[in-house]
């Protein structure tokens, strides 16, 4: 008789913790749960996480966030490939020469013209303009005093900007044919053209590109798309005596 009353009082204790813990998960927050789960828990059997109602539960999983910029990088964050001289995505061998030629696109953007990672021609160096760019050459004058001087194996490069045919006249044609070109005599009005040629060569280069001017294939309004080349040039050493 004397336990009646300690009993009574464990009873109403039980009796109103799991009303407190039915309340709790009716409404939703589940703390009650949560802490009389918590208190229960070993060591063995670490806590879990409930993610909302009638929803599955997940072991809770602790993981190291990466610190210092060594962490910071993510996959989409990969590093750049690596460029060599003028740009190009390989080295070239040795004893030649790396090289990159852009036409300049309509009569907007100016070409370019690399040269073992110099660059010898473009707009940011204000030493281009329309026509031939082997130098700042407009007048056919000019460009034929120029090249007719070339010394043998002298290297060409040349990146037309605009129109480069208009003031050709069939001896520049013909000298540029002779300097490797495959493509000199039949250039047109506002075509693309990009080559490498030189004094003296035997068969026609293999560094050259041209497109022609056609309403139909244009890319521009008036003017065919810019042209690129690049690649490795081999020099040319002197005889042996």
């Amino acid at each position: 008789m004397r336990l009646a009353g300690p009993l009574r009082v464990v009873a109403i204790i039980l009796t109103a913790g799991l009303t407190w813990i039915l309340v709790s998960l009716l409404l939703g927050t589940q703390s009650g749960f949560s802490r009389l789960q918590q208190l229960l828990s070993s060591p063995e059997n670490p806590p879990t996480a409930v993610s909302g109602w009638g929803s599955s539960v997940m072991p809770l999983q602790v993981s190291a966030a990466p610190s210092g910029r060594g962490g910071a990088r993510s996959r989409h964050n990969k590093p750049r490939p690596r460029r060599y001289k003028c740009g190009l995505p390989r080295p070239c061998p040795e004893l030649h020469l790396a090289f990159r030629l852009v036409s300049g696109a309509a009569n907007v953007i100016g070409p370019k013209i690399c040269l073992e990672d110099k660059m010898l021609m473009s707009s940011v160096k204000n030493n281009v303009g329309r026509g031939l760019n082997i130098a700042l050459v407009n007048d056919v004058n000019e460009l034929l005093k120029f090249i007719r001087t070339l010394h043998e194996g002298t290297l060409v490069f040349v990146a037309s900007y605009d129109d480069p045919a208009t003031k050709m006249n069939e001896e520049t044609r013909r000298i540029f044919s002779e300097l490797g070109s495959s493509v000199a005599k039949e250039l047109g009005f506002r075509d693309s053209w990009v080559f490498v040629g030189a004094k003296g060569v035997q068969d026609k280069s293999p560094f050259e590109q041209h497109t022609k001017n056609s309403k139909s294939s244009n890319k521009y309004e008036g003017w065919p798309e810019a042209l690129e080349m690049e690649g490795c040039i081999p020099q040319r050493t002197a005889d042996v005596q």
